[in-house]
């Protein structure tokens, strides 16, 4: 099996380092999957995350492009609620025409912070914002296609520039975007990483997709993976992550944490470190483990291509780790 790979990167920030330094290995990292035969490069937005340093992919999206040659790069995703569909558009419009050929644009519904600071990113803070997300995805498809945008805009915007035309995706960790996504003849993504429970709505997607315009479906899954050259190396590396997301799911957004700490951490919360967080899943292992179980997950999905995130406290491990999974899958996309 040679899957097509990407990278799905979050910019992690380790403990002791700036959102800049996060940023650059980004940059790095870029460089290196171009290299190594990976087909996409995705950023994630996220906002107020002592972890994460990327709010806004639109910005990081041209560096990355201009600092390689091949990989399509892309958000995963456009967090599209905070913003408006045709500021969206326009984005992504000067991006490809910049790159021609190479930019995704990945859009999703999920706020990617608190409700607190997703209120603050509102523009009318007086109310709250409208569950209007269907109208916007529409809205979005509808300018950069070139024909009705929606009631907000009954059209193409007079006098403005041509819209070039990125790759449009959905972005989705549940039943509901699945449904979304077919329903607009639109590429699929899924984030195991957030709900290993997927592979039932990619089924479904397949099943119900309704062709526009020649559209196939096609599904991306997202999976958490951390590969070394032992089993016991890539767990050890997996505690900083497995660390970050409890604090993240009990309100508290902290740096990428050493993995000493980490390990200190994680003895006192009862359970083996290996089923933790709990309702997630993070693949760990040396090439061999990590094949096999990206592969099955793929198959799960009948999926078209991986994108893989991977987090941990040293760039060098998590460079490593990204060398690793090329070597033993095989770089599809060339």
């Amino acid at each position: 099996m040679s899957l097509p790979l990407g990278i799905l990167d979050q910019a992690p920030i380790p403990e002791g380092s700036t959102a800049g330094d996060a940023l650059r290995n980004t940059l790095d990292l870029a460089r290196m999957a171009d290299n190594l035969g990976y087909t996409r490069f995705w950023l994630a937005e996220h906002h107020g995350a002592a972890s994460l340093a990327c709010a806004s992919p639109e910005v990081m999206i041209g560096p990355v492009a201009a600092a390689t040659s091949r990989m399509r790069i892309g958000s995963g995703g456009v967090m599209l609620p905070h913003y408006s569909p045709l500021k969206v558009a326009e984005s992504f419009s000067m991006l490809e025409g910049l790159f021609p050929g190479r930019i995704d644009l990945g859009v999703g519904r999920a706020a990617g912070t608190s409700g607190r600071i997703a209120h603050s990113l509102q523009r009318d803070r007086r109310y709250a914002p409208p569950d209007d997300f269907e109208e916007q995805l529409d809205e979005l498809c509808g300018l950069l296609e070139g024909h009705s945008g929606g009631p907000a805009t009954g059209g193409p915007v007079a006098g403005s520039t041509p819209f070039a035309l990125p790759s449009i995706w959905l972005l989705g960790s549940s039943e509901q975007s699945a449904i979304w996504a077919a329903e607009r003849g639109l590429p699929y993504a899924f984030a195991d990483f957030i709900n290993p429970e997927g592979a039932e709505y990619a089924r479904w997607y397949r099943r119900n997709f309704v062709s526009r315009r020649g559209s196939e479906p096609r599904v991306i899954v997202a999976v958490s993976a951390i590969c070394a050259e032992t089993d016991e190396e890539a767990m050890r590396l997996s505690l900083s992550q497995r660390m970050s997301l409890l604090m993240l799911f009990r309100g508290r957004t902290i740096p990428i944490p050493p993995v000493a700490r980490a390990a200190e951490f994680l003895k006192s919360e009862g359970m083996p470190a290996e089923l933790l967080p709990v309702g997630r899943r993070l693949i760990t292992g040396s090439p061999e483990i990590v094949r096999t179980r990206i592969e099955g997950v793929a198959r799960d999905y009948a999926a078209d291509e991986v994108l893989v995130v991977t987090n941990t406290f040293d760039h060098q491990a998590r460079r490593r780790s990204f060398e690793l999974i090329a070597a033993t899958l095989g770089s599809g996309g060339r």
